[in-house]
């Protein structure tokens, strides 16, 4: 089961097993991390489940869609053209097993 860890601006991390297929967003908003909303239910539509991924896991992510990098453009949080994200577009599974993500202080 892949691992994934949410970081706080408080510095104090959320880490979440996750099932693989599961976005990064779901597993968030089942496990209680502040400050992942989801609002729209991942359809990259609301922009309020923004993350910044850190490294060295930008070089095995998918590439940005269409929708996404235009909803990227509307987070709250300033976007990082290098490593933000939704995590409703990220999928746990064994190449992300292990994935850190800082959340942002605001989503809305």
């Amino acid at each position: 089961m892949p691992t994934v860890t949410y970081h706080h601006d408080s510095g104090e991390p959320d880490v979440v097993d996750v099932d693989a297929g599961t976005s990064l967003m779901h597993a968030a908003v089942r496990h209680g991390v502040r400050g992942i909303v989801g609002e729209c239910g991942g359809q990259a539509m609301c922009a309020t489940c923004h993350v910044y991924v850190r490294e060295p896991w930008l070089g095995v992510l998918p590439d940005v869609g269409e929708d996404e990098d235009e909803m990227l453009d509307c987070t709250t949080a300033p976007r990082d053209d290098d490593r933000s994200r939704l995590s409703c577009q990220l999928l746990a599974g064994p190449d992300l097993d292990g994935v850190e993500v800082d959340v942002p202080a605001s989503q809305v």
